[in-house]
């Protein structure tokens, strides 16, 4: 097993705004972990990653029972580094080719 990197975003209680499941109700926020290679692509993924965090393309706010929570959007990441690809983890050999491709 190499190194990692492993980016965590905190996201905090809010309100929602237009285009959400519930426009101005309050959501969940949470804590979410993802994992990416300590190489030369898995740093180039992590920049743009950072770019669609800024632009708010990581997270989606959905209904659930009830209750409006922050969660991962269409961009997909690696949550376990391992477990493989059914399980949001490594080894996936074409992960980092489908998310640069998404990205």
């Amino acid at each position: 097993r190499g190194k990692a990197f492993q980016p965590l975003f905190k996201m905090s209680y809010s309100c929602s705004k237009v285009g959400d499941p519930r426009p101005g109700h309050p959501y969940k926020g949470g804590s979410f972990c993802a994992f990416l290679p300590d190489n030369m692509e898995g740093v180039k993924i992590a920049m743009l990653l950072k770019k669609a965090f800024e632009c708010g393309l990581t997270f989606q706010i959905k209904s659930c029972n009830g209750e409006e929570r922050v969660t991962w959007g269409p961009i997909p990441h690696k949550t376990s580094w391992d477990g493989g690809k059914a399980r949001n983890g490594y080894p996936d050999a074409q992960y980092l080719h489908e998310v640069g491709t998404v990205l």
